[in-house]
């Protein structure tokens, strides 16, 4: 079995959504960010979760297998979250890593044990619901180089575009791998999933 490693992003300042989107309660009484990162524990064990510079971890209630990064510039884009996260965990022996968005909380954990098992250190790996690819991605070690030059709100899609040959997409029946919360009309969405 590969080791991934899961690094969430929850550096965002959800500007669409018009608050902490983070901190909206599902209808079975977690947050988002809480479900996210509870789905993602199940399948991976543990969790980094990269922060904004002013958050307060104790307000966000974390699960305590997660370990927080806290980026002094989120302000910047996601792109600094993900270099930061990527720095942090090349020490590591993973041969991936799982890059999560903390808006996304329904991603069942059996579709993440399913993508961590087509994965590798010389692969892209993502999902996709009927015919629409998803998240979240997963980038072997290969990668993780040029995912540490990313800046601004640049993602790993650049990468995952450059390297369409190294790219394994899964089908999946998992309609969380294209469900985040980008305004307050997507939780009617959601709700029923969670």
């Amino acid at each position: 079995m590969p080791r991934v490693a899961a690094l969430m992003l929850g550096a965002g300042f959800a500007r669409r959504y018009g608050s902490d989107k983070r901190q909206v309660q599902l209808a079975n009484g977690q947050t988002v960010l809480n479900r996210a990162l509870d789905n993602a524990l199940a399948a991976f064990g543990a969790v980094t979760l990269v922060l904004r510079g002013d958050d307060d971890p104790q307000a966000l209630a974390l699960p305590e297998a997660v370990e927080v990064l806290f980026n002094p510039h989120s302000a910047q884009g996601m792109g600094s979250s993900l270099a930061l996260g990527i720095e942090h965990l090349r020490h590591g022996n993973a041969d991936a890593i799982a890059v999560l968005l903390a808006d996304m909380p329904c991603i069942q954990p059996t579709t993440l044990q399913a993508l961590t098992q087509h994965s590798g250190s010389e692969t892209i790996v993502l999902p996709s619901w009927q015919g629409q690819r998803g998240h979240p991605v997963l980038f072997g070690r290969r990668f993780w180089p040029q995912l540490l030059t990313l800046s601004g709100d640049r993602g790993g899609r650049e990468i995952v575009r450059a390297h369409a040959d190294c790219v394994k997409v899964l089908a999946v029946e998992d309609a969380g791998v294209c469900l985040d919360l980008d305004q307050a009309a997507d939780l009617a969405t959601l709700n029923p999933l969670v």
